[in-house]
């Protein structure tokens, strides 16, 4: 449960870093070019890990819903913001070909939405409920 612990608090401090980029000039300004991306991945790749070790350590209960939501949406945000990216390009370039423009727009504004309010807010759920119940089960011990 020791690693399972850890990762999930990363996950919180990456969120709060990637919160800070956009809230904080200073440190969006460490973050201009390349390296833009790079808390975005590690935010997946510990949203994965979280997701791995959930089902993995056998945590029963609403604790294992609220990691799954925490792990999902977290792994759901880059993979909708890249969806949506490679799905407006197609429709730019399908501008010609009305059907598949609209239905390649239509494609993109759902994956905006999810990733853009959907998945931030279903993490917060996560991590809240999450927290709750990390903090039962200490008292409960």
């Amino acid at each position: 449960m020791n690693i399972l612990l850890a990762t999930f608090w990363a996950l919180i401090g990456v969120f709060g870093l990637i919160v800070s980029m956009f809230v904080i000039p200073v440190v969006g300004e460490l973050f201009k070019g390349p390296q833009f991306l790079l808390p975005f991945v590690i935010f997946f790749i510990l949203g994965g890990v979280l997701l791995f070790l959930t089902l993995k350590k056998k945590v029963k209960g609403r604790l294992k819903k609220f990691l799954i939501l925490t792990g999902a949406s977290s792994v759901g945000f880059l993979i909708g913001i890249l969806l949506h990216n490679f799905l407006y390009a197609a429709a730019v370039l399908t501008s010609q070909i009305v059907v598949l423009h609209y239905l390649f727009e239509v494609l993109s504004a759902v994956f905006f939405f999810m990733a853009i309010p959907v998945c931030p807010l279903g993490f917060l759920i996560g991590i809240s409920g999450s927290v709750v119940f990390f903090i039962k089960q200490r008292k409960g011990s």
